[in-house]
């Protein structure tokens, strides 16, 4: 492995261990010991930008977490657990953290969420934008309409489309490129497309969402970190009366059969 490569890990290693919750020591102590394989207070010190006094906190932290066995000599040798039953050491943290997070939410969210809003609300970034499509597919019960450029047909939306339609919601697509529809075909055998009235290509139009004809979301591109890497924001509304939720149930129903109310 190059020098380069090897700190470059070393630096992606650390900042991971940093954001699962080990201070700055501990993490560049754990990566350390990890490199060595096992080594004393100095060893730790010499190969990582810890002083040696500072050495010993940094293992008891660790060995809070289980990360690491201290054997009693003289000097002290710290040994680190493995790669493996690192990762698994923190996926199951991580899980009981987000689970805990999860019932502590429902215990303090309204028993009732509102379904009629005059406004409409604004989400930036792809991710966002993705789970909030995926969020108002799942709540589907009736019907899905939805318009998108190819680049944001992401795997995880066509899976959350094909549970929806599993389990008896209609779907409508817009018709894209030829190797767009051929995924949508083959997991989606049961979608309607239809023609859409715009070459998106020619347009910053990212997404048009219409969930049972009461949730609608419409995203655009907009210039991102990179000359070519665009990023994506977008509104949506909620509610029959909301005025985002009228205009696109206008716009998909004379654009695709007429026959709505």
């Amino acid at each position: 492995m190059s020098r380069d490569s090897s700190d470059k890990a070393r630096f992606t290693a650390v900042t991971q261990l940093k954001a699962l919750g080990l201070s700055t020591y501990a993490a560049r102590t754990f990566v350390a010991l990890v490199s060595l394989g096992e080594g004393t207070a100095q060893d730790v010190s010499d190969t990582a930008d810890v002083p040696r006094t500072r050495v010993y906190d940094a293992v008891d932290e660790l060995q809070s977490h289980g990360l690491v066995d201290v054997q009693e000599s003289s000097p002290k040798r710290f040994w680190a657990i493995s790669t493996e039953t690192t990762a698994r050491h923190f996926e199951q943290e991580y899980t009981y953290r987000v689970n805990a997070l999860a019932d502590a939410l429902d215990t303090l969210a309204a028993s009732e969420r509102s379904t009629e809003q005059r406004g409409v609300w604004t989400v930036t970034g792809r991710d966002t934008v993705t789970e909030r499509v995926v969020d108002f597919v799942n709540s589907a019960e009736e019907e899905v309409v939805y318009m998108t450029i190819e680049d944001l047909l992401t795997e995880e939306t066509i899976e959350r489309l094909s549970v929806a339609s599993n389990r008896g919601v209609s779907i409508r697509l817009a018709e894209m490129s030829n190797s767009a529809e051929q995924r949508i075909q083959h997991q989606l055998p049961d979608a309607q497309l239809f023609e859409s009235i715009w070459d998106w290509s020619d347009t910053p139009a990212g997404r048009l969402l219409m969930v049972d004809q009461q949730k609608t979301l419409v995203s655009v591109t907009v210039p991102g970190d990179g000359d070519s890497l665009r990023d994506e924001t977008a509104i949506w509304g909620m509610g029959e009366a909301n005025s985002l939720v009228v205009v696109l149930k206008m716009l998909f129903t004379w654009q695709l059969d007429g026959t709505r109310d």
